[in-house]
């Protein structure tokens, strides 16, 4: 029988066990950040994105051209249309911000 350093009873398979089990979930604790995650994925091509909630979680899906679109697809599903934040769109400044010329 073994026995642990600085111990002078032999160990028990319980204590093997129970130290095995430490290191498993050190060893896992470890490991996971190291795992690749996925992203959500936003096509900055199409301006409308559908977000869908199943059992196993929510999807997003940017794949819309058009409100119209996104929610026919969405009908009769747990699903709601969102505008794209990462769209790639022209801004126009609004009037507000845009320089007017004093005619005098």
């Amino acid at each position: 029988m073994r026995t642990a350093i600085g111990q002078s009873r032999p160990l028990s398979s319980n204590e093997d066990l129970m130290r095995m089990i430490k290191w498993v979930i050190l060893a896992t604790v470890a490991i996971l950040p190291a795992l690749p995650a996925t992203a959500q994925r936003y096509d900055p091509n199409y301006p409308v994105c559908m977000q869908a909630w199943t059992r196993d979680g929510s999807t997003m899906n940017c794949r819309f051209t058009s409100w119209d679109q996104c929610r026919a697809m969405a009908s009769g599903y747990s699903a709601m249309c969102l505008d794209n934040p990462y769209w790639q769109q022209q801004r126009l400044a609004s009037p507000r911000n845009r320089q007017r010329r004093r005619v005098y």
